[in-house]
């Protein structure tokens, strides 16, 4: 059963600037693709900074399902996210491993039992996809119901759904249009 919340809409009309503000670097960076790049977005700033963590996990609350049962933060960055959302509406939260470990309980997801729960997918940024497409179609096979993933910022290519390949819905507080329109203003 859904737990009911009740959580007073509002907008942070600064967000998206204090998040640039905050997470954007210069200097001289080797991106993953092996390119190097005189800018960097550091989005563990911001989740390590409690207050602007707060005010992303408000943002993300009123983008949930009325439906969700479970928050499901994905490993790692969407593991504090999940976590300051769970506190400020009382939700469970699901903290979802790349991979299930190999000793101990072997788990998948540590937390409530989620078989044929719905469940919410928690993530910081999403520009591929690839960490929620597999996060979303293990969880699936353990008998959840996901439809849905809620992120901080959303990289991928305006009017994209990188995830429209396995019928997920992407929330986000944030596109990079938006924190490029900031970028650009300052």
């Amino acid at each position: 059963m859904a737990l009911a919340f009740h959580l007073v809409t509002t907008t942070d009309p600064d967000l998206a600037a204090d998040i640039d503000a905050t997470c954007r670097l210069s200097g001289e960076f080797t991106l993953r693709s092996g390119q190097v790049s005189s800018e960097y977005f550091d989005k563990y700033l911001f989740e390590a900074d409690p207050l602007l963590l707060a005010r992303v996990a408000r943002e993300m609350a009123q983008l949930l399902p009325t439906d969700t049962e479970l928050l499901g933060g994905l490993e790692m960055g969407g593991i504090p996210i999940a976590t300051a959302i769970s506190q400020l509406i009382g939700m469970p939260a699901l903290f979802v491993r790349k991979e299930a470990k190999k000793y101990g309980t072997c788990k998948l997801a540590e937390g409530p039992a989620y078989d044929g729960r719905r469940i919410t997918l928690i993530e910081d940024v999403i520009t591929t996809g690839g960490a929620v497409r597999d996060a979303t179609n293990a969880l699936r096979a353990g008998g959840a119901i996901v439809d849905t993933v809620v992120c901080a910022i959303d990289r991928s290519p305006e009017g994209v759904n990188p995830l429209a390949d396995v019928g997920l819905e992407i929330r986000p507080v944030l596109t990079k249009a938006e924190l490029d329109a900031v970028r650009s203003q300052g």
